[in-house]
């Protein structure tokens, strides 16, 4: 499994960052350059579908794609902007490549910090190459590192993110998704709380769906899509197992050659843990590649979900009649509050839903608030 998106701009992150030091200068370059690069190839989706070198089935995925952005300013009332009107070709898989990197015996991911921007868990390379050779020292260390793609990264609304090749081929309802989700960013951004920003946009993005659905398509593509997002749930819920195990393996402090062993164990009770829940999915092999390559702490590190307040925020959605104006506003007051009177509040939510996301029914006339 790869990450979906970036919630952040790597071109935003090296401007503000020059001051960091002529050790980073390379990385900042290679940041700047890739931005650049990704506005240079952008082309308005209107003109690519014009041309009559563009193949079919391009020309109807971005005359969807427009459809979809239509949909999203004027029934999700998300921002009406240049965002996802363009197009770009990268002519290559992945849009970046992120170096995950931990200690031999931690699931703590190492954090790498800029000027203004503040720290992150992961590096971000427009290349595999630049990847690879920020990579090597890590593991010259004995870190475990993790490299992973990345099809998609959002810029927050500095820029008009277009659509990339590295991601226009996915399924209709999924490609609604990662649009849809990416606009709420745009809609509402709290500075410092992850789980709050993605929790909002996760919400914004199944509502979305659901109506996109309900106008353009069927009730089976709908809980198709419902029930690949419950696989990657549990998913994640297999990895949070082993991170649970490993790290009482690693505060036990054992000599190095024992904990070699015993990690190494660990790392083989996955395999086991992901054989019998792909049986209980009637053979689904969708992360089979993830599992194919090798295990260790920082891959591991790397799957997160910041999905917990998402039962808050459908709770919240259904208050307000799904009106999302009226939504989007109160999700503006609570992101003002302080972080201590906003938990709150979001537990409060939780108690008027009651039934959590992803969970039972979630059709056209029965949502899951």
């Amino acid at each position: 499994m790869r990450p979906r998106h970036l919630s952040i701009s790597l071109f935003i992150l090296a401007c503000i960052g020059l001051n960091g030091g002529c050790s980073n200068l390379g990385y900042y370059t290679q940041s700047i350059r890739g931005q650049l690069d990704l506005l240079w190839k952008r082309e308005a989706i209107t003109k690519v579908i014009e041309r009559p070198d563009t193949p079919a089935d391009l020309k109807d995925k971005l005359t969807r794609v427009l459809r979809l952005r239509e949909f999203a300013s004027k029934t999700l009332m998300l921002p009406d902007n240049g965002s996802y009107r363009g197009y770009a070709d990268l002519q290559r898989e992945h849009v970046v490549w992120t170096v995950y990197a931990t200690p031999e015996f931690s699931l703590e991911l190492r954090k790498w910090c800029f000027p203004f921007a503040g720290c992150v868990s992961y590096r971000g390379h427009f290349s595999p190459e630049g990847a690879e050779e920020f990579a090597g020292p890590l593991r010259a260390q004995n870190d475990d590192v993790y490299i992973g793609g990345v099809d998609a990264y959002s810029t927050l609304g500095w820029f008009d993110d277009p659509v990339l090749n590295t991601f226009i081929r996915r399924s209709e309802p999924a490609l609604a998704g990662l649009i849809f989700h990416e606009l709420a960013h745009q809609q509402l951004y709290v500075k410092n709380d992850t789980t709050f920003n993605e929790s909002f946009a996760r919400t914004v993005e199944l509502e979305g769906v659901r109506l996109w659905l309900q106008s353009h398509g069927t009730s089976a593509q709908f809980e198709d899509y419902l029930r690949n997002e419950t696989r990657r749930d549990e998913f994640v819920a297999v990895i949070n197992r082993a991170r649970d195990r490993l790290s009482e393996l690693y505060a036990a402090h054992l000599d190095v050659d024992a904990m070699r062993a015993q990690k190494q164990q660990r790392f083989e009770l996955i395999q086991a843990d992901y054989a019998e829940l792909k049986q209980r999915w009637g053979g689904y092999s969708g992360y089979d590649a993830w599992f194919a390559t090798q295990l260790n702490n920082a891959k591991l590190a790397s799957v997160t979900t910041y999905a917990d307040n998402v039962p808050a925020f459908q709770a919240l959605l259904k208050q307000k009649n799904y009106d999302f104006a009226a939504f989007y506003a109160a999700a503006k007051v609570l992101g003002e509050l302080p972080e201590a009177e906003r938990q709150a509040s979001l537990k409060k939510l939780v108690l008027n839903c009651r039934a959590p996301a992803l969970q039972g029914p979630f059709s056209f006339n029965n949502r899951a608030c």
